[in-house]
């Protein structure tokens, strides 16, 4: 099986735990995420989900999908408007079983393709280990929003690095999502892994930089937290431009959340 989908089975089974552990209560608390409820933020994980399936399906079941669904959100429907006006009811422990028996689905058919094949997404099609990463990367954002509502820890591992990956490949992505020229070199990125181990990118750039914890970069990408809210090395007017605005997700520009609006630590 390929090391990407690997590590997303393992992120999938990190999440499905927690939210086994959940009280009937919590599924209503507010996060710090866009005021979502932690229900908003799974329905969000199993509609993103959704569309993988049909990204799997065909390039018409997901064009069909994807067209439906901007229809909506044409009309005015913010993104979790819309999942909760496509997938009414779901709730709790409800929503909690098909979300969980989805993902597997999900991850079995990505397993029966080849790596070199390309799927449709909201961006560029993606090979299937890009596509298993964009789906990791999207669980492990959004179970932040869980982890530091529940006020709980949350332990890094080494299966981050297809999201610190992914957070460079998309270092172009983040300005042309903008409108904004991209810089022909990117900066060098050098990260300490959970385990000890150094993982670098563009190493020969010398005059930016970007230095530290692998797990605070991949928040930083992900727009989990503002830079500022981390001990990264940031060192070139590109690289600290580029911190500003990374983003390495699909869809319109959006903006990192404001210094301490959301809670420190890993």
């Amino acid at each position: 099986m390929l090391y990407e989908i690997e590590c997303l089975n393992e992120e999938v089974e990190e999440l499905s735990s927690l939210l086994s552990s959940l009280a009937s209560t919590d599924w209503e608390r507010v996060t710090a995420f866009k005021s979502w409820t932690i229900n908003d933020v799974v329905l969000h994980l199993y509609a993103s989900d959704h569309m993988g399936i049909a990204s799997t399906t065909s390039e018409e079941a997901f064009r069909t999908l994807r067209e439906d669904m901007m229809r909506h959100r044409n009309a005015g429907a913010t993104p979790i408007e819309e999942s909760r006006h496509r997938f009414p009811g779901l709730f709790g422990r409800g929503l909690y079983e098909v979300w969980i028996e989805q993902a597997h689905e999900m991850s079995r058919r990505l397993s029966m393709r080849t790596p070199e094949e390309k799927l449709p997404w909201a961006g560029p099609p993606m090979t299937v280990p890009s596509f298993a990463a964009a789906r990791q990367m999207e669980n492990w954002a959004h179970s932040h929003e869980i982890y530091d509502t529940l006020n709980l820890q949350r332990a890094a591992t080494d299966r981050l690095k297809p999201i610190a990956t992914l957070g460079v490949k998309t270092f172009k992505w983040a300005y042309v999502n903008r409108g904004l020229p991209a810089p022909d070199a990117p900066p060098r990125v050098r990260l300490t892994a959970p385990s000890g181990a150094i993982w670098e990118w563009n190493a020969y750039n010398t005059t930016d930089m970007i230095e530290g914890d692998a797990s605070e970069f991949s928040q930083v990408v992900t727009q989990v937290r503002n830079l500022a809210d981390t001990s990264l090395r940031v060192e070139g007017e590109i690289a600290r431009q580029w911190m500003q605005i990374a983003q390495c997700f699909a869809g319109a520009p959006s903006d990192p959340p404001a210094p301490g609006s959301r809670r420190r630590g890993v």
